[in-house]
């Protein structure tokens, strides 16, 4: 079944037509009269959907829609869409609140010759519902927020490689450090050991030449008893 939404009207072709798909400079239509697809420019034509068309009232404006449903529940026959004095009676049935003095009585031929081909074609007059379009926006929302979420997993995964590299480097640089205070401490043990035995040996050298100055001394009284 065709979608209300998806049927237009174009300017300078009769009918109307389904939206196939939309390009840049038109788009490709299939007419609901004969079936056929064509390729409609938007340079040369303009489109109208008509859930966007609104008619005048004494009161205020009303969606295409509210005039087209009146039609369908009514029990008037449709009047010939050529007879302007029975085009107009039909509709001050039907939908009494239009303004005739700003619907003209074209107007009132394209809503008889629209109504005619929607029900041939079975469609359902009816808008767009508003909750599709919230729920529509709700998915792009969870699919923006999903790259977010696996993006900050590679950043968490870097930070950690960054920080335990730098932690192996510095238990190197300690290792490195107490190699050199090792070789400083036996240096200076080996320092403090040889001064200690130079001093010894000097000590030692005048006691030696105290004892050998003390033996002449002793043989002078030994030639006195002669």
């Amino acid at each position: 079944m065709m979608e209300y939404s998806k049927i237009i009207a174009i300017t300078g072709l009769p009918g109307l037509f389904e939206l196939v798909s939309s390009k840049s400079d038109g788009g490709i239509v299939r007419s609901l009269d004969d079936k056929s697809t064509r390729f409609v420019s938007s340079r040369v034509h303009q489109f109208s959907h008509l859930e966007s068309i609104e008619v005048y009232t004494t009161r205020h404006n009303v969606n295409l829609v509210d005039v087209l449903k009146a039609m369908e529940s009514s029990k008037e026959k449709l009047p010939d869409d050529k007879d302007a004095a029975a085009l107009k009676s039909y509709f001050g049935k039907v939908y009494p609140e239009l303004d005739f003095d700003r619907v003209y009585a074209s107007d009132l031929k394209k809503m008889v010759k629209w109504y005619a081909v929607l029900s041939k074609n079975q469609v359902e007059i009816k808008l767009s519902e508003p909750a599709e379009e919230v729920e529509d926006e709700t998915l792009v929302e969870e699919k923006e927020e999903k790259p977010a979420k696996k993006a900050a997993s590679p950043k968490t995964e870097v930070k950690a490689t960054e920080e335990k590299k730098p932690a192996k480097k510095a238990v190197e640089s300690k290792t490195a450090e107490a190699k050199p205070a090792k070789k400083s401490a036996e240096k200076k043990e080996a320092a403090e050991v040889k001064p200690a035995k130079k001093e010894t040996v000097k000590k030692a050298a005048p006691a030696t030449a105290k004892k050998s100055a003390e033996k002449p001394a002793a043989k002078k009284p030994a030639a006195k008893k002669k």
